[in-house]
């Protein structure tokens, strides 16, 4: 059936909304086209004292925020003139409701989605507080979503047909509102039907948006008695009143038997610890049954602004194998960075060090926050601690799939499926994270190796230059030894010859180690590399997308048998038979977790122990060369510069010395010593500057050639 006012027209079976007062449809202008949306108001709404039925259109013409749905015109039904409509933008992307009725949104919707709904929610309840307007029905059935061109989300309140105007310090005594989502005091009187005894205030709102903000994150209401809150209307006003300061979620899991309360978000939800941490403390005081207690619009507002001002930065640490992103202020020093770091690993600011993109992060405390590198979930920075650390991934916890009903039962099977639709997509989600865990092990591995082979060469090469600084002081010394042959009374010797034969003992010893150092490195890469070929040939992810559909299919097909109802013979036994698929398509999913995905994953946990080890201990050892060349490096420079002194003296006394008559064989030994010292000593100049413009010795002792280094005023790059 065709419906239309003078300038739009809809189907009434294009339905977008249904509510006690009114119903939604999606509509055409007529000259342009363009879809709109149309609130049809039943005669139901006509019942209302007038200036009820007039308020929601007074405070739809007031508003204008791009996070709220905007009022086009108000018109009438051209059949019955008396029948108002309110004209509004239509919203592509339905309802946050819609969203969470999708299977994959089962158990929350994804953290970068909540945050643009916390954002585009706070920005619209501003609007509506600056203009002293309560809207008393939050929920995500009224909060619509606008997909852009470019396919992101932009949120908008609506339905203000329970809205009034509040100021901050007034209060209300009529109830409005959804059940699940009503604030105590108003359960008390709307839903158990107590004589009223108390006024609301606008932090009803706010209650209203906690219970929102838990269901959008989680998937689930955060109070639920055994039974359903509409089933157990008593305990939920027990569990709402009696919450203890801090949870935001209570849960009656048994008929009759305790609440058990929860002071943080599931693991189950797809919220990082680093957003938790900020998500949970405002989920805390605006979930307050008590109003005074209650945080007011102005504290909620600074607590969420906190949040979505922060920059993400994604953070994994290697040898723990665990994924972190730290929410921090673009104007806070590294330094405070690595403090959040250090409360979400444990690793202290000390022990921190980084790899991005292959190469070595220096950061240094005093630089901004805003000049670290973009990052991403799949572009980390990779955290290496400079001391042994242990594995602090947790052991994913297998998704709970219901129990397969027994019984033949339409309504049951289709419930069923429904819900076992969502726990798939949970085991599917699951799977991929674990798969993109084991992509940064390897990747950071394989920087990680690379840093250190880098840091091998350096010392490798430091040995050759230790060498032939040690070729020349030997040289030097065998060359002074053999002037002393000459009978000319000059005491030319150093005295060193022992000490630089010793060394010249030991420096091959050195050079064995590293090269069994570069051996186990290459055995580590050939290693990481084998796990890498493993791990591009999985696919586990997309057998399970496989199993996903199939299981969908028979959701799809028992949604149809709900539909219909009562079915023939032929289409109960082919139900009957699909539940028995069902079934072993359940078994695949879990076996292909348990013994393919879980067992890769902790294959590779297992590795990150020993690679772990390796490379600590080779670290340790390279460490332990460093200090053992720089030492020798301070002997032979000691001895080198004894060598120059012996020389030099040598030098003056011979040129000082007069030449008795007759002394002609004297003198040209002396003459010719004389030369050879001189000879000596420019050679001796000539390595000490090529030993000095070689990449300055003791510095490139301890210096890393892949090292990145930010500068403390790079600009920000867009993409964090």
């Amino acid at each position: 059936m065709t419906t239309s006012t003078e300038n739009h027209l809809w189907s009434t079976e294009d339905i977008l909304g249904q509510g006690a007062t009114a119903s939604v449809f999606k509509a055409r202008t007529k000259k342009t086209s363009e879809v709109v949306a149309v609130k049809v108001f039943n005669m139901a709404s006509y019942s209302r004292p007038y200036e009820v039925q007039m308020r929601e259109f007074e405070l739809l013409r007031r508003l204008n925020h791009v996070n709220i749905v905007k009022l086009l015109s108000i018109e009438e039904i051209q059949a019955n003139p008396k029948q108002k409509v309110l004209v509004m933008e239509y919203c592509s992307g339905g309802s946050l409701l819609n969203q969470l009725e999708e299977p994959e949104n089962a158990f929350g919707l994804p953290e970068s989605e909540i945050l643009i709904v916390l954002q585009c929610v706070a920005q619209g309840m501003n609007h509506l507080r600056k203009n002293g307007v309560i809207h008393r029905d939050i929920k995500p059935g009224n909060i619509l979503r606008q997909v852009g061109e470019d396919g992101g989300s932009v949120y908008k309140l609506t339905d203000f047909g329970a809205a009034r105007e509040l100021e901050d310090d007034e209060k209300f005594v009529s109830i409005y509102g959804t059940e699940e989502y009503l604030h105590p005091d108003m359960y008390e009187h709307a839903v158990l039907r107590k004589p009223q005894q108390k006024a609301y205030g606008v932090t009803v709102d706010l209650w209203s948006i906690g219970v929102t903000f838990y269901h959008i994150t989680t998937g689930s209401l955060p109070f639920i008695p055994y039974g359903g809150p509409r089933r157990n209307k008593q305990i939920m006003y027990k569990i709402t009143t009696e919450k203890p300061n801090g949870a935001i979620a209570g849960v009656q899991k048994v008929d009759n038997g305790p609440i058990e309360w929860s002071f943080g978000l599931p693991h189950s939800c797809q919220v990082s610890e680093g957003l938790k941490m900020h998500l949970v403390p405002v989920l805390a005081n605006i979930l307050e049954a008590n109003q005074e207690k209650c945080w007011e619009f102005d504290q909620f507002f600074a607590a969420t602004m906190d949040i979505l001002q922060r920059v993400k930065v994604h953070v994994f640490s290697l040898q723990q194998a665990t994924a972190h992103t730290i929410y921090i202020h673009f104007y806070n020093t590294v330094s405070v960075f690595f403090e959040e770091v250090q409360a979400q690993t444990g690793i202290g600011a000390e022990m921190q060090q980084y790899l991005f993109q292959g190469h070595l992060l220096i950061l240094e405390p005093s630089m901004k926050v805003i000049n670290l590198p973009p990052t991403s979930a799949e572009r980390p920075m990779f955290l290496l601690s400079r001391r042994a650390e242990k594995i602090a991934a947790l052991p994913p916890r297998e998704p709970e799939t219901p129990a397969l009903p027994s019984r033949f039962d339409i309504v049951a099977d289709h419930a069923f499926t429904k819900n076992l639709v969502g726990v798939i997509h949970q085991f599917l989600w699951t799977t991929r994270l674990l798969h993109k865990h084991i992509d940064l092990i390897l990747q950071g591995f394989y920087g990680y190796i690379e840093i250190v082979r880098t840091e091998c060469n350096t010392t490798t090469h430091n040995i050759a230059l230790v060498n032939m600084k040690l070729l020349s002081c030997l040289n030097t010394e065998e060359t002074l030894d053999a002037l002393t042959q000459v009978p000319v009374d000059v005491p030319i010797s150093s005295g060193n010859m022992q000490k630089l034969r010793l060394i010249h003992e030991k420096l091959p010893v050195y050079g064995n180690s590293l090269r069994e150092i570069q051996n186990k490195l290459q055995n580590l890469h050939l290693e990481i590399a084998k796990h890498s070929k493993t791990q591009s040939q999985d696919r586990c992810i997309q057998k399970m997308e496989v199993l996903l559909e199939k299981i969908s299919a028979v959701h799809r097909q028992y949604r149809k048998d709900k539909h219909i109802g009562k079915l023939n013979y032929n289409d109960e036994q082919i139900h009957k038979f699909e539940k028995i698929n069902l079934s072993v398509y359940i078994k695949k999913v879990k076996a292909l977790f348990r013994d393919e995905c879980l067992q890769r994953y902790q294959e590779v946990l297992a590795a990150v122990v020993t690679w772990s080890s390796v490379l600590s201990d080779i670290q340790s050892k390279l460490e332990h060369f460093s200090s053992f060349f720089l030492q020798l490096i301070g002997d032979l420079q000691m001895c080198e510069g004894e060598q120059t002194k012996v020389l030099d003296r040598a030098l003056v006394i011979a040129l000082q010395r007069p030449a008795g008559a007759g002394a002609n064989d004297g003198m040209k030994n002396q003459d010719n010593m004389i030369l050879r010292m001189k000879r000596l000593r420019d050679e001796m100049e000539k390595v000490a500057r090529e030993l000095q413009n070689n990449n300055q010795i003791i510095e490139s002792l301890r210096a890393f050639n892949s090292t990145l280094v930010l500068e403390p005023n790079l600009p920000q790059q867009q993409g964090s």
